[in-house]
């Protein structure tokens, strides 16, 4: 204990959740009561910053920094990983998209109060520790890290129930409807009670369960159709209004939460070796990656949309284990950014019942021509097709012929 006595001040990233509400009177009692400054980063989650300022203060802390971080996430972080086609097992990377900008405002934060260590309450068997720590390691390497989920005797939620009470600590939640929740402008993740056996189907028409929309039997009889329009692979308007690429996805998770759209449950792979079941609640952004895949299908050729796809695996692992702020990540980055230059046009889509269905797709950067490719009469030669195929398939003739013993 004599080296954690040595803190005197702590910056804690706090969400007000049941892991950093009692971390703070924890710090206070193991680590020689230091200050804590808690950091809380605004991406988009909405009202649970409600009341966090004197919850904080009131458990503990010293301050509450809530630093603006929603359209930074979005334009340097979701924005590249969606042109590149990111995904994760399916999974359109939620979480991993905030962890690197809040951790690097963490350490900004840090180096203005001039704290020993930044702290936070990501468990031990999570993928977001890895993200924090390393994206802190970038940019304060000798910096000190508490991860209490590493040091405390503490096992399982309903302890952490515990202890809260025990400290009168207030919370949000019961131990009933203690669903472990990450949220912001993208996406809701859900995990634990019921969750954590595969075999368990989703509450989704449960009153409280979904938040971020309805499941698809509670959607309207009617579809709904949205246009969005893109400029180099960065979209740009809903429905012909000009909007910021946050509040794209702010009206897009608005209209897809009504029909049902981007609900997903999977059983992930962590960094650290586990499965993990997880549902998670992505509406506005299943949206964005359909319109933006649809409009590319017309702008962008064979080679470079293969070889995007292949490295999109190699980009969405990086994401999703923390390795954001690496010379890889952004050499990938920049191979998505040139593929975006052709990237513009409006895509149409049909919204029904948790389906996206393509509706129609126009850009004056097209490839696709129709006078070439229809059943019609075109200025395509079919005769030219002979010789293509001849010389195409002449290895195979020729292996052919050996096998056949009438190779010349």
């Amino acid at each position: 204990m004599a080296e954690q006595k040595k803190i005197k001040k702590v910056v804690l990233a706090y969400s007000g959740g049941l892991d950093t509400s009692i971390i703070i009177p924890w710090l206070k009692e193991n680590y020689g009561d230091p200050e804590i400054i808690a950091v809380s980063g605004d991406v988009g989650q909405g009202t649970e910053l409600d009341g966090l300022e004197e919850k904080a203060i009131k458990t503990g802390a010293s301050k509450l920094y809530v630093e603006d971080l929603t359209d930074e996430m979005v334009d340097e972080v979701i924005i590249p990983s969606m042109q590149m086609g990111a995904k994760y097992e399916d999974y359109l990377l939620g979480t991993a998209f905030a962890r690197p900008i809040i951790a690097k405002r963490l350490v900004e934060i840090a180096e203005k109060e001039g704290a020993d260590a930044i702290c936070h309450g990501c468990t031990g068997k999570g993928n977001d520790q890895v993200r924090f720590e390393l994206a802190i390691k970038r940019f304060a390497p000798e910096m000190k890290i508490i991860a209490p989920w590493r040091e405390w005797d503490i096992k399982g939620r309903d302890e952490e129930i515990d202890y809260a009470e025990a400290h009168n600590v207030p919370l949000k939640i019961s131990r009933e409807t203690n669903y472990s929740k990450d949220k912001n402008l993208w996406h809701l993740s859900h995990e634990g009670l019921d969750l954590e056996d595969p075999a368990n189907e989703p509450q989704y028409e449960k009153p409280g369960f979904l938040e971020m929309g309805v499941s698809p039997v509670q959607a309207p009889d009617a579809p709904t159709y949205v246009t969005i329009d893109f400029a180099q692979g960065v979209p740009v308007a809903v429905d012909g209004i000009k909007m910021k690429a946050s509040d794209v996805v702010r009206k897009l998770n608005e209209l897809g939460g009504a029909n049902g759209i981007g609900l997903l449950d999977i059983v992930e792979n962590r960094l650290v070796g586990m499965k993990d079941r997880g549902v998670y609640e992505t509406p506005g952004g299943t949206i964005l990656y359909r319109a933006h895949e649809v409009l590319e299908m017309i702008t962008i050729d064979k080679d470079t949309a293969h070889m995007k796809s292949k490295l999109a695996v190699d980009f969405a692992d990086l994401v999703y284990n923390g390795k954001w702020f690496t010379p890889l990540r952004e050499a990938l980055s920049a191979f998505a950014s040139k593929t975006q230059e052709h990237v513009t046009g409006t895509v149409k889509l049909k919204l029904y019942k948790g389906n996206i269905i393509t509706a129609g797709v126009t850009s004056p950067e097209t490839l696709y021509s129709e006078n070439l490719v229809t059943f019609e009469e075109s200025d395509y030669d079919q005769k030219d097709s002979a010789g293509f195929i001849n010389l195409w398939g002449l290895p195979d003739t020729v292996q052919a012929l050996r096998e056949q013993g009438k190779l010349k």
